[in-house]
């Protein structure tokens, strides 16, 4: 009986009493396909979670927002030929990323990551496109996921139409 007890108890204390997610992690975010797995540990409990994309002159950037609160941001953006990853973030960057990938092809912290994509060049326009995601809402971190996350997130980008399709 006291076995039975004590088991009734280790499985209460395990038991999750804090907020959950009564949202779908999405598969795609504005079209480019997501593997939900790898977004998931960045997505806090809520209610209500809302997709938009908006796309200017050579950058598409797509909002994650939970509960009215902004917490991932994802950019695709074609910058002139010959930049780097580092110089990419450097602009975009909420924090330094002190890790790298890929002989510099990413850099990345617990919070956002940025990458160059390979073979994605628009020869007209002397670009090519390099893309982020950026966890600013999320109180999670995690640079090993973060990692996983731009990493699948960019391969996924090198076979869209965006990345055939060039800067137009």
């Amino acid at each position: 009986m006291a076995t039975a007890a004590t088991l009734v108890s280790v499985l209460s204390a395990c038991s999750n009493d804090g907020p959950e997610r009564e949202y779908a992690i999405p598969a795609t975010l504005c079209g480019t396909a997501i593997d939900s797995d790898d977004l998931a540990p960045f997505l806090p409990a809520g209610k209500d979670i809302s997709v938009k994309g908006d796309s200017r002159s050579g950058i598409k950037d797509c909002e994650v927002v939970i509960d009215n609160v902004l917490v991932v941001t994802t950019t695709q953006a074609w910058l002139e030929d010959g930049r780097t990853t580092a110089y990419f973030a450097s602009g975009k960057t909420l924090d330094t990323p002190t890790h790298s990938a890929n002989g510099g092809r990413f850099q990345y912290s617990g919070r956002e990551a940025f990458g160059k994509t390979r073979n994605c060049i628009d020869a007209k326009y002397r670009q090519e496109l390099y893309t982020a995601v950026q966890a600013q809402g999320s109180k999670h971190t995690d640079a090993d996921a973060m990692k996983r996350l731009i990493i699948s997130y960019t391969s996924e980008v090198e076979t869209s139409a965006e990345c055939t399709g060039g800067a137009q």
